[in-house]
């Protein structure tokens, strides 16, 4: 019998960035509110993501100075809804706001503070809190390593409990598969690959593993702790006695804390010139986070990413009958 599954993307194919960008111009433009576009960095990649057809961007901050912007830096504003906003804060506001008025279905950061975006959306009356933690993944093009990797959390939870990392484990098997990938493996990261109370990352990591093995975490499958080497690299896996279909194949690398993973993404980033899109997951909609020193690819990856789970859940929505 034929397979009639969406296809799924191969993470080891060249040009992983490149595919996932395809793969979202197949899905119908996701309408997105762009919070406080007011530099040539943030203006510039949310019209490159329209010119793409991955995002219909409705760009939210003050008018007049957007238009300066666009004006400076010959950027073509025709065509583009533009809701005026006094200032930052305001944007951030009203831009959650048109995402809980069901006017779009992206939320993106322009040239405010991601604290200040964040704010608008954790309120608990006016923002985009569901029961889920709210938690952000990198998704790394590493040169040299054939495998997509989701690096998380290294910019949101600053020092997560077992609770918070069941949800940032959760958010980011649900974007693997919502993208396309498949069933990913995940890698939970400490220094070392043997339980001890000397390190409580480790005990974490293996209550993780018998909480997927109960069913409190699905769509994945989990091991650790391993450490980094032996979590990306079968030799080093090997090495170790370690035998598990994570082991050395690791796609999700789940770290025990905001600085351990802020420096594992800038290591690979300024190191071995990876690509690292972000996006933020666990509020009613997808949150794409971009930084100025972000590439042109890169902010598209960040785009198609969030796009391409945007249209996958549009689609797996169940119809209301009238």
């Amino acid at each position: 019998m034929a397979d009639t599954r969406t296809p799924t993307l191969d993470p080891a194919a060249p040009s992983k960035y490149d595919r996932l960008i395809a793969a979202a111009r197949a899905e119908t433009a996701a309408t997105t509110a762009v919070a406080h576009p007011c530099d040539e960095t943030s203006l510039r990649g949310a019209l490159e993501a329209a010119e793409a057809g991955l995002i219909v961007p409705i760009l939210v901050g003050p008018e007049a100075r957007i238009r300066a912007v666009a004006q400076q830096h010959g950027l073509d504003l025709a065509g583009i809804e533009i809701v005026d906003a006094p200032h930052s804060h305001a944007a951030a506001a009203k831009a959650v706001e048109l995402v809980r008025e069901g006017r779009a279905e992206l939320l993106m950061k322009g040239s405010l503070h991601t604290d200040e975006l964040m704010r608008e959306v954790a309120a608990s009356a006016t923002g985009l809190r569901t029961e889920r933690r709210i938690s952000h993944v990198f998704v790394m093009d590493v040169p040299g390593h054939a495998e997509t990797l989701f690096i998380t959390d290294a910019a949101i939870n600053i020092f997560p409990d077992l609770d918070a990392k069941r949800d940032i484990i959760q958010n980011a098997i649900d974007l693997w598969r919502g993208v396309g990938l498949g069933t990913p493996k995940v890698a939970i990261l400490s220094a070392v690959e043997t339980v001890t109370t000397k390190i409580p990352s480790t005990i974490e990591a293996a209550a993780l593993c018998k909480m997927a093995e109960r069913g409190q975490i699905t769509g994945g499958l989990l091991d650790g702790p391993l450490a980094f080497d032996n979590a990306v690299d079968p030799a080093a896996a090997a090495i170790k006695g370690i035998v598990s279909p994570v082991a050395g194949h690791g796609q999700i690398l789940v770290v025990p804390d905001l600085e351990a993973g802020n420096m594992l993404a800038k290591n690979l980033t300024f190191l071995s010139h990876a690509d690292a899109a972000g996006i933020v997951l666990g509020a009613r909609v997808p949150i794409i986070l971009t930084s100025r020193a972000d590439s042109v690819r890169t902010r598209l990856a960040s785009c198609a990413v969030a796009a391409l789970y945007a249209g996958r859940r549009r689609r797996a929505a169940p119809v209301v009958a009238e």
